[in-house]
């Protein structure tokens, strides 16, 4: 007896990088809310402890990825899946190191929250139809004050801009002051709530900003305070508009859709 196989399972490791449960927890419940395809299964990853619990400046991105990589590679985990999403709002350097790699099911398709959620808020603008009509505009919601330079220098090489050129689509950071870890207990709601509003209304001031992008794995499930914040500065029916980007969302949803691309494209 022959057996054909008709349908391929695509396999998606979700990783968090620094060595917080409730962090991927807060990914987990993100990913759940998704509407996958039956053959996409998806799989979440937390650091080991000896990872920052979290992610905070520069040091705390290079300390993880070591970590991470070590631990991946060693145990050999990655040859059961097809694609990768390192669940850090940065410039991480997992993104270009695992995709070097050859697993059993052929080499790695990988992403980061970072980079996919500029992929899709790019793809969300409208051009407006005059061309005196001002640019439509994204812009990212983030942590502490590390982050501004760090994202908008990463914004630049991601597109092709020399640092320091205009970029009249992109809105720019504002930042909470908070850490990642804050969102998960470690502050009070409310004063989560405050900080997370007063940055997004900073945010909508640089002009038609029609998404806004959740800069930490550790906002999911916070859309709520920014569709407020979004309402109460454009109005109801504008401000009910905006695209809120969950970068775990989207890039789960971009390594779905890339996956199936290599397959289809590719001759090897």
């Amino acid at each position: 007896m022959t057996t054909t196989l008709i349908r391929r399972t695509t396999r998606i490791l979700v990783v968090n990088p620094n060595s917080s449960a409730a962090m991927t927890h807060g990914v987990e419940e993100a990913i759940r809310g998704m509407g996958l395809s039956e053959s996409t299964e998806t799989y979440t990853y937390t650091a080991p402890p000896e990872s920052p619990a979290s992610i905070d400046d520069g040091d705390d991105v290079l300390a993880s990825s070591e970590v991470v990589y070590k631990n991946l590679t060693s145990t050999g985990a990655l040859q059961q899946y097809d694609a990768v999403l390192v669940a850090c709002f940065s410039v991480h350097p997992l993104v270009h190191r695992l995709a070097e790699l050859q697993g059993s099911r052929g080499k790695l398709v990988v992403t980061g929250i970072f980079e996919a959620s500029i992929q899709a808020s790019l793809a969300l603008l409208t051009t407006p139809p005059l061309d005196t009509a001002p640019p439509r505009k994204w812009g990212i919601v983030t942590t502490g004050k590390f982050w501004e330079a760090h994202l908008t220098r990463g914004v630049d090489k991601f597109l092709g801009v020399d640092a320091g050129s205009a970029n009249s689509k992109f809105a720019g950071v504002e930042t909470t002051g908070l850490t990642a870890g804050d969102f998960h207990g470690h502050v009070d709601p409310a004063v989560i709530k405050q900080k997370l509003t007063e940055a997004t209304k900073r945010l909508l001031d640089q002009g038609a900003v029609d998404c806004v992008v959740m800069g930490c794995a550790g906002m999911a499930g916070l859309e709520d305070i920014i569709r407020a914040a979004a309402v109460e500065k454009y109005g109801l029916e504008r401000g009910n508009q905006v695209f809120i980007i969950d970068g775990v969302r989207a890039g789960v949803g971009l390594l779905e859709q890339t996956v199936r691309n290599k397959r289809m494209f590719q001759s090897i």
